[in-house]
């Protein structure tokens, strides 16, 4: 609005009193300033006031005094003595009448018959008629500007125009605007006024006179403004009315500045609002307001003001009108002054060639950028890359040289100038168009080429890790391996925005890095000589050497240029701390893919080396020795940690690699068992459990190798004792632990121990004080424990001692297991005379799991350390089968040798078959062997049995406690057969066959096809819940040739279909009578004997779990009694009655109940004088029906 600016606006000083009410100040005013807020102080004199404070009265007594010299006070008076009702009532006529004749209409009822032009009618009115002349001018632009649709139109107006009687116009305009404010709300009046010549001033005489309206006015133009404000002529007008806003209240221009962006409209106004209060700032240092401002709208979260500004740019520079009037020259311009205003020298790249004998040998061309502009000089920096590369914007020949000169400069070696460096160095990368001429090019190779060889001083005296040398080198090996997105990403993560850069833009710049100042051998031996990051965590950003080696082992520079990376990565891995680096874990990864596998089919030699065996064993040595000695450990239990992972992943892609590394005739040297059995893994792993929030992925990916190498280390039972020890129980436990408890020595309990066979109080109590230590602190005392448990199987020592070493040692097996079971096998060897015991290493127990087994016999039958044998034997039965098919997989390169000996043509698969066949062949003999052992360790010994002690006492027992008439007697019996040490031991190693039997139902079918004594099968069925898979192959074994295989399958479902008296039994028992039936027209006389003897029982139990049966079983019974008198006929012994009696005893069970309760009957003593098998049979058969009838008559 260029026609208002010889005219005179209401002064900051002015608007503020009159905002305060501050009489004073409005005294101090010259005539010109206070004859513009006449019509507001006229008003506030004349009143009537709300305030009848005494204070308000002084103020309007001055106010008056103020007034009475100014001769422009007697027409605002007349102004004010109107009748505004009436006037109100005749406008709001003439409103209707447009409304109904249209808004061109020239009728008025304001106005009427005007003689003359508006200018000579208001210059020869009265006030009345001035009143209404303006009021019809007003509200015919308002009505227009309502039916414009938001197009802006221009209405030239006399009274609006006219330079002699804008001071009147303006006294009418507010006094309308103040009597009728419902007629003329304030937001429609200042919208209509940028519709007119001198609106804006118009505007800020009308919120002068009314300052509580400020806010609301600007709300109002802001939100009916344009979304780009330099588009259009009414964008421009509305821009500059809104700025001679704020500069008549200069407090209130950064919060219109928030109304702008709140809305996302009129953007040049936000720039401009910004410009100006930039004008005004004292401080030159520190980053400007407009740099905040404008980095604020690109880089912030809200996309919709983003792309709003974006815009701006966009559409500023198609416009092809760089004038000074543009709000974007003028930020371009202010941006470009603060630019050149911090740079070190005035400079060219001219300068480079002109740097010669004539210049001063002090002065260089290259002086370094001030310590206290580096901060203002990064913002410039990332504001520049949001403007071109989001906003779009082209900098012109002087902001691209500036520019560069900006980023080639050289700051102080602190964190800012280490991020100013970052900075420069990819905005180069991003935008090498800036770079346009070979002086360019040269000065920007010169600055990179400082960037090398000044990063390790940067990095010492800053303090700051991640340094930019690092940067360097890991965008000179993106470039070597072609991998621009890397690069892309790497400048857009830097920078801290998306920005677009094409792949064909760093062609340039990939020819200066591979060619000029990286070659690929320059990179690799310059990052082995990279110091590694100390203390290595999370914590640390930015890019590190640690990226930079990861991306060199991807590409196998190192192998390529015959490089040793070993020590550097070990050195890393030494030098970590929690919480853990996310690129460490793929840096070990790549780095085992880099020994095993070669760089190149050609040179199956380059292959990095792996970490010694003496270099892993430095980083565990101490670690075991409890929580003291741990406490001066050298290296973290994150290094320890990383090392264990290396060595598990190498071990597991070692075994994954074996075929491929055949072919190559390649052999990696694996880390021998000696090594692994040194580490102690559990430790470690229960260590990390705890730390699981810090080490990120890398306690599942331990647990993950551990379940496929090491499986004996993941038993459930073990991670559920393990919650035990570490639950609330000990740390209430913790809580009661003494000094006593903290003196023993193990040279102690060692004496205690020696002290058992007389006195067992004191090891009572040091074992009793050793339950309240933690796992890691029991660690020296585990081999004073296991060495003297074979003296707690003698005679005497009370149980309390045996359980208590029991509870210590599962406590030892969460933390050191393998030594803990080693140690404790050979503690619990039989003792022969004169016979030197042999010492089991690790490997032995893996490779035969039952020297567990062979320990001494009195294990057998203490139950606390039978638990632990057992546990011993769980564990080493799964390290069996981990060990057996890495050795498959180890010795996979011999089968090229197997194959040539066989010389077979399309067989070559055939070895592996079998080598895979033959393992799962001794795995199911180890285990069914096992399983045979815990089976005979059931029965009783012969002294077990001199006392009576039965082995199906469980089953027995049970029923007589639940059925017997006299449950005194009953219950006697019973805890006298199961309170023992064998009926204990029996059901630890039932819970053992169950695991197994559930973790491979395989071996419960290979027991039973072995078979085993049936006086067991009691125990089995009712200890062994798993027992009922048996049903699925029961069929099967009954099919089988041999007797005693048939015999046995009878026996075993006669139990299970006592214990599952399910449909399915029922079906196999259908079944097994049925075989019986055919087997009696088959077999001869002496087998008929050997079968059905044993067999005959197990009828019984078929119909007392499924009474359907009965009349099947009844005719099988007669059947095989009618079989047996034929063989006897001839005999001269007659046993015809039997069969007439059994006859009789099926027609009519109930007339020989009295029968059945003869202990004659019931004892089986009758006609057994004879010892002919089949008489003896036939008595057996009657002994089966009157059990039978005699079981359903007591079921009735």
């Amino acid at each position: 609005m260029t026609e208002c600016t010889s005219l005179q606006f209401v002064s900051p000083f002015a608007f503020e009193a009159m905002q305060k009410v501050d009489v004073v100040r409005l005294a101090s005013l010259s005539d010109p300033e206070l004859r513009l807020l006449l019509p507001c102080l006229v008003r506030m004199a004349l009143c009537a006031p709300a305030d009848q404070s005494q204070s308000w009265a002084q103020d309007k007594k001055l106010i008056l005094r103020l007034l009475s010299g100014v001769e422009a006070v007697n027409s605002i008076v007349a102004l004010l003595s109107v009748d505004f009702h009436a006037l109100e009532q005749d406008a709001s006529k003439e409103q209707q009448l447009r409304h109904k004749l249209g808004g061109g209409s020239g009728e008025s009822i304001l106005v009427s018959q005007l003689q003359h032009g508006l200018t000579l009618e208001f210059e020869h009115s009265d006030s009345p008629r001035r009143l209404r002349l303006v009021l019809s001018e007003l509200l015919a632009i308002m009505n227009k500007v309502s039916e414009s649709n938001g197009e802006f139109f221009f209405k030239s107006s006399e009274l609006f125009e006219s330079p002699v009687y804008l001071e009147e116009a303006a006294d009418v305009l507010c006094i309308l605007q103040a009597e009728l404010p419902s007629l003329l709300p304030i937001v429609d009046v200042a919208e209509a006024l940028l519709h007119v010549r001198n609106g804006a001033w118009f505007l800020c005489l009308l919120v002068a006179n009314v300052p509580d309206s400020f806010n609301e006015v600007c709300r109002g133009l802001i939100k009916n403004g344009e979304r780009q404000d330099e588009e259009s002529l009414g964008g421009r007008r509305r821009t500059d009315a809104l700025r001679f806003l704020c500069k008549m209240n200069p407090s209130q221009a950064l919060k219109v500045r928030g109304m702008v962006v709140e809305e996302c409209h009129l953007p040049g106004l936000g720039v401009a609002l910004t410009l100006d209060h930039t004008k005004n700032e004292a401080c030159e240092d520190g980053v400007s307001d407009l740099v905040c401002f404008v980095s604020g709208l690109l880089l912030g979260t809200n996309a919709k003001v983003r792309t709003w500004f974006g815009t701006f740019i966009r559409n500023g520079q198609q416009r092809k009108r760089e004038t000074s009037s543009s709000v974007l020259w003028q930020m371009r311009r202010q941006l470009l002054l603060e630019l050149m205003g911090i740079l070190p020298t005035v400079r060219s790249t001219r300068i480079v060639e002109e740097a010669d004998v004539d210049m001063e040998p002090n002065v260089s061309v290259y002086s370094g950028l001030k310590e206290e502009h580096v901060v203002k000089a990064s913002a410039l920096l990332r504001l520049y890359c949001a403007l071109m590369g989001i906003a779009g914007l082209k900098p012109t020949e002087e902001e691209a040289e500036q520019l560069l000169q900006l980023m080639t400069s050289r700051p102080p070696a602190t964190p800012a100038g280490v991020r100013f460096v970052s900075l420069s160095f990819c905005m180069l990368l991003a935008f090498s168009t800036l770079v346009s001429t070979p002086e360019q090019e040269q000065l920007m190779v010169v600055w990179l080429s400082w960037m090398i060889k000044e990063e390790a001083y940067f990095e010492s005296t800053s303090g700051v890790s991640a340094s930019f040398g690092e940067m360097l080198l890991l965008v000179a090996m993106y470039f070597h391996s072609n991998q621009l997105s890397a690069i892309i990403d790497l400048v857009c993560s830097t920078l801290g925005m998306k920005i677009v850069i094409k792949p064909s833009s760093l062609s340039r710049m990939k020819t200066i890095f591979t060619q000029e100042i990286f070659t690929e051998q320059v990179v690799t031996a310059h990052a082995v000589r990279v110091p590694v990051t100390s203390n290595l965590s999370a914590n640390i950003t930015g890019f590190l050497p640690i990226h930079c080696i990861y991306q060199l082992l991807r590409s196998r520079s190192f192998t390529k240029h015959k490089v040793s990376i070993k020590d550097w990565i070990y050195r890393q891995l030494c030098e970590t701390s929690t919480p853990l680096h996310p690129q460490l874990l793929p840096l070990i990864d790549v780095y085992i893919n880099s020994i095993l596998t070669p760089a190149s089919k050609s040179n199956p030699e380059a292959t990095n080396q792996p970490v010694t065996e003496q270099e892993i064993l430095n980083i565990f040595q101490g670690v075991t020795g409890g929580d003291n000695i741990r406490l001066n450990q050298r290296f973290s239990i994150t290094a320890q940690l990383l090392v264990l992972y290396y060595i598990l992943s190498y071990e597991e892609a070692l075994l994954a690699n074996t075929k491929t590394l055949a072919a190559m005739q390649r052999k990696p040297k694996s880390y021998s068992s000696s090594l692994m059995d040194q580490i102690p893994i559990k430790f470690l792993i229960r260590q990390a459990q705890g730390l699981q929030q810090e080490l990120g992925g890398l306690h599942s990916a331990l647990l993950r190798l551990l379940a496929t190498n090491y499986p004996h280390l993941c038993i459930v039972d073990d991670w559920i004792c393990e919650e035990e020890i570490t639950g609330t129980d000990a740390l209430l436990r913790r809580m009661l632990l003494t000094n006593n408890a903290k003196n023993h020595s193990p040279k102690q309990l060692q004496e205690a121990f020696s002290a058992v066979p007389v006195n067992h109080t004191q090891v009572m109590q040091i074992i009793e004080h050793l339950t309240l230590l933690s796992a890691s602190e029991l660690i020296p005392y585990a081999e004073v424990l296991t060495s003297n448990m074979s003296q707690l199987l003698n005679s005497g020592v009370p149980r309390r001692i045996l359980q208590t070493v029991n509870k210590l040692w599962m406590v030892l097996n969460t933390v050191m297991p393998r030594r803990l079971w080693v140690m404790t096998v050979n503690a619990l060897q039989p003792s022969i005379k004169f016979v030197r015991q042999q010492k089991y290493t690790q490997n032995d127990l893996m490779i035969d799991p039952l020297i567990v087994l062979r320990c001494d016999q009195r294990v057998h039958r203490c139950p606390p350390l039978m638990d632990i044998t057992l546990h011993m034997l769980n564990g080493y039965l799964l390290a069996s089968k981990a060990y057996l098919s890495a050795h498959l997989k180890e010795t996979e390169q011999d089968r090229p040798s197997q194959n040539n000996t066989i010389g077979l043509v399309g067989q070559t698969d055939a070895p592996e078959v079998t080598r895979e066949e033959l393992k799962n062949a001794l795995l199911a003999a180890q285990d069914s062997a096992a399983v045979q052992i815990l089976l005979e360790i059931c029965l009783p010994t012969e002294e077990e049995k001199a006392n009576g002690v039965n082995p199906d006492s469980l089953l027995r027992n049970v029923q007589s406690v639940i059925t017997t008439n006299t449950p005194n007697k009953g219950m006697e019996e019973g805890e006298d057969n199961l309170l023992c040490n064998l009926r204990e031991v029996q059901c630890l190693i039932c819970c053992l066959l169950h695991q197994m039997y559930i973790a491979d139902p395989n071996i419960a079918k290979l027991v039973h096809f072995q078979g085993y004594p049936c006086e067991l099968l009691p125990l089995t069925v009712a200890g062994i819940p798993s027992m009922h898979i048996c049903l699925d192959f029961i069929p099967e074994l009954i099919a089988q040739p041999e007797l005693e295989k048939q015999i046995f399958a009878i026996q075993l479902l006669s139990h299970l279909c006592i214990q599952y008296a399910l449909p399915k039994s029922l079906s196999v028992a259908r079944l097994a009578v049925n075989v019986m039936g055919t087997l009696l027209t088959v077999l001869t006389q002496a087998k008929r004997y050997a079968f059905f003897m044993p067999t005959l029982p197990s009828l019984v139990s078929f119909c007392r779990a499924f009474p359907p049966l009965y009349e099947d079983i009844m005719s099988l019974l007669i059947q095989i009694g009618q079989v047996c008198a034929s063989d006897v006929a001839t005999q001269t012994r007659d046993i015809d009655p039997i069969i007439t009696r059994l006859q009789q005893i099926k027609e009519k069970p109930s007339g020989w109940s009295q029968l059945c309760k003869d202990s004659s009957y019931k004892n089986g003593s009758r006609d057994t004088g004879s010892m002919d098998p089949d008489v003896q049979l036939c008595h057996c058969i009657e002994r089966t029906v009157i059990e039978i009838i005699n079981m359903s008559v007591s079921g009735i």
